[in-house]
């Protein structure tokens, strides 16, 4: 059935309008971000087939643009407006939560972890502050695999420096859900410490972050 074919009382976008986006089920909303169909296929049935094909909204969340577009009747548009959606959410939840100044450790948990939720590839993030410590931005460096990811020194640096900060964390995500840090990430992060020294900035932490927990992956100083 296609959407012009559904009453208009029960069609997603004047269910939104007139009840909230909270009465709409995962299949609803899906269709208002893919706001059209393809021929002989309605929106609501190619968010069926997303959530067929995903398994969840969870999942077709974390699948990237390319995996996205290859769905029969997504396309290119489609699969860029969902991927933009998904990661507005993210973006509007990590700022809830986000502290303005990091006081301990735990505030750079915090930060991180709504940037690093749900992947299934290690993510690298910089968050830089200023000399009181306040929060200016954070930064996504680099997308590694299911188990590594890159720690690429310059740009972690450059990314500091072009928003004027004077000190800086790193996060990073394990999709295993072993917090432990690896000898790769012991040492990236004595590095990144050491490439602060010589540039002048203040290396406050690198903490690893799961689904359940965090670490912190410990340096010389």
């Amino acid at each position: 059935m296609l959407m012009s074919q559904v009453p208009a009382s029960d069609r997603p976008r004047e269910r939104l309008a007139q009840q909230g986006a909270e009465a709409l089920g995962d299949r609803e909303l899906l269709a208002l971000l893919l706001s059209t169909g393809v021929r002989g296929k309605g929106a609501h049935e190619l968010a069926e087939a997303l959530l067929g094909r995903f398994g969840s909204v969870a999942a077709i969340g974390r699948a990237t643009a390319a995996e996205l577009s290859a769905m029969p009747g997504i396309g290119t548009a489609k699969a860029s407006s969902l991927v933009a959606g998904f990661e507005l959410a993210r973006r509007g939840s990590a700022a809830a939560g986000r502290p303005r100044r990091l006081r301990a450790t735990t505030d750079i948990a915090a930060m991180a972890e709504p940037m690093l939720r749900d992947r299934d590839r290690e993510r690298l993030i910089v968050i830089s502050c200023d000399a009181a410590l306040r929060v200016i931005g954070t930064d996504r460096i680099s997308d590694g695999g299911t188990d590594q990811t890159l720690f690429p020194l310059r740009e972690i640096i450059v990314a500091v420096l072009r928003r004027d900060g004077r000190s800086f964390a790193l996060a990073h995500n394990h999709p295993s859900g072993d917090p432990e840090p690896s000898a790769e990430d012991l040492a990236a992060t004595q590095s990144a410490a050491e490439a602060a020294a010589v540039t002048g900035l203040c290396f406050l932490d690198h903490v690893i972050v799961t689904e359940t927990a965090w670490r912190v992956v410990p340096v010389s100083r």
